[in-house]
């Protein structure tokens, strides 16, 4: 079928970003912000590939120590208690244990991380390491009954992307999911975007600016969409997790180090599972199709195999995910030795329209990242207002001091509710759970209950607030509740979607905001 390309839009946007993970929706929020018109497309689903294939970790990233990153690891460090003020119901403090193996790495080495990984930034919330014995009720080998403790956080992911992206909507940007940037020219000082949606109808768009965040798509979206050379080569470097019923008692990780001089996480994940990983493989193929190999499971089980007195089986697997991470090539040997840091390359086009092509990065930075990104950019909006996401809540954050007095106080004012369900919306939603209980008289008004607390009311919630649009886009990233939801849940899940989809239905009260 033909579609016409129509013609450029009248209005014109200071900034149009193309892709929607944590970097894109990063500089877009904080672009619009600072008062600047932001346009934003990505080809699939917010967080759909790498930003939702991470270790669900806001660190420093001990290891980096080891090759030397302390700028990266001091910006990390203090990220972590940047992001735990503005999203308490995403972010949490999380103790790791380090279990001590002499012939990997000397005391005297693990010792000065430690005390450098407590010094190098900013830490008021979370508390410094600490060495331990193990007892009887270790979970770990007899032979391992020493060894350290340390802080990070831990993070909801896929939804610190989502809350980002609301945020740049509320201050302004326009978010479109689904849409793909087929090309885009440079002309008397504009860029003009030519976009496909995934009905196959097509529109142009136009910016001052374009911001390149396409994430392992970088360098191709520079080469083959806007036949440009592009400034760096990438390597991407494939990581692989695996999910397992829990395997020990209590709400620490693990950090467990290997004899190829990796770490291996095992992480608390949703209560009754836990989490593995990460792998470090260099990827050659499709960032979209990526998949965890047998090699990384053997290699993930015997990591964990080495340290855990009860050892894990393949069949042991419930759930298997793995990502891309677009790193700037940087020649090192070894996967693992290549920078987590960012690099942005700013290319300023014949015309005098900039572009700027985001390589690399972590979860963890993305905010600096995105001030980083507006510096560069400033030259061309003397109307930029200051920098302004340090101390702003993120959506949800607003009006919450933990988790647990949210989930308190909405139960007391809604006694119906499941205790279960009230945890689940205060460390999904924050604050915005308000939202999904407003003029809800009783457990009726949460409508359909597809099973696993998912109810019609928080899936219309997503779709109408959150972009969200498939069974996947809901159980995968925006709920967390893919692991727990049976086959005939899913079934009667993908009927209501269809369901709203065929009649055009937005069933939640969007001015309930109001």
């Amino acid at each position: 079928m033909q579609h016409t390309l129509l013609a450029p839009v009248a209005e014109v946007y200071d900034l149009a970003v193309i892709g929607g993970g944590i970097n894109g929706v990063g500089i877009a929020a904080d672009a619009a912000g600072r008062g600047l018109g932001v346009f934003l497309c990505e080809q699939g689903d917010l967080a759909q590939h790498t930003s939702s294939a991470s270790s669900k970790l806001v660190h420093g990233g001990l290891r980096y120590l080891e090759h030397y990153e302390l700028r990266l690891v001091r910006e990390a460090l203090a990220e972590r208690e940047v992001l735990l003020n503005k999203a308490p119901h995403l972010v949490a403090p999380l103790r790791f244990i380090l279990p001590y193996r002499p012939h990997l790495r000397p005391s005297w080495v693990i010792r000065t991380g430690l005390f450098l990984y407590d010094h190098l930034g900013r830490r008021e919330r979370l508390a410094p390491s600490r060495s331990l014995r193990f007892g009887a009720d270790s979970p770990l080998k007899a032979e391992i009954d020493h060894g350290f403790e340390y802080s990070d956080c831990w993070v909801d992911d896929a939804r610190l992307v989502v809350v980002n992206a609301i945020a740049a909507r509320e201050h302004g940007a326009h978010v479109h999911t689904r849409t793909r940037c087929l090309s885009a020219r440079s002309s008397k000082g504009l860029w003009h975007l030519h976009l496909e949606r995934a009905d196959g109808s097509r529109y142009s768009v136009r910016a001052r600016a374009l911001v390149n965040a396409t994430g392992p798509w970088v360098a191709r979206f520079i080469e083959d969409d806007l036949h440009l050379p592009s400034p760096h080569d990438i390597r991407l470097i494939q990581g692989s997790h695996l999910i397992v019923p829990r395997l020990y008692e209590g709400e620490h990780a693990y950090i467990l180090q290997n004899c190829d001089r990796r770490v291996v996480f095992v992480i608390p994940y949703l209560e009754r599972f836990t989490l593995i990983g990460t792998t470090d493989r260099e990827y050659t193929g499709d960032p979209a199709s990526v998949a965890v190999t047998d090699a990384e499971i053997d290699y993930l089980l015997a990591a964990v195999n080495e340290h855990f007195a009860r050892p894990l089986q393949r069949s042991d697997i419930c759930h298997t995910y793995a990502g891309v991470r677009p790193l700037c090539d940087d020649e090192a040997q070894e996967p693992a030795a290549v920078t987590r840091d960012y690099t942005l390359a700013l290319t300023r086009q014949a015309h005098g329209a900039p572009l700027l092509s985001v390589f690399g990065g972590k979860l963890t930075t993305y905010r600096k990242l995105a001030e980083a990104a507006l510096t560069e950019l400033a030259p061309w909006f003397t109307q930029l207002r200051p920098a302004w996401t340090h101390d702003a809540p993120l959506p949800g954050g607003e009006d919450m001091s933990s988790v647990r007095e949210l989930s308190e106080a909405l139960c007391v004012a809604h006694p119906w509710l499941d205790e279960a369900l009230a945890t689940r919306w205060a460390r999904s939603y924050g604050s915005r759970a308000w939202l999904l209980l407003k003029h809800v008289a009783g457990p009726q008004g949460l409508g359909e209950h597809f099973g696993a607390g998912l109810h019609a009311r928080e899936v219309d919630y997503l779709m109408a607030e959150e972009w969200a649009l498939s069974a996947e886009d809901i159980l995968w990233r925006r709920s967390k509740l893919g692991l727990n939801l049976d086959d005939e849940g899913r079934a009667r899940l993908q009927r209501y979607l269809e369901r709203q989809t065929a009649e055009h239905l937005v069933v939640f009260d969007r001015s309930l905001r109001a």
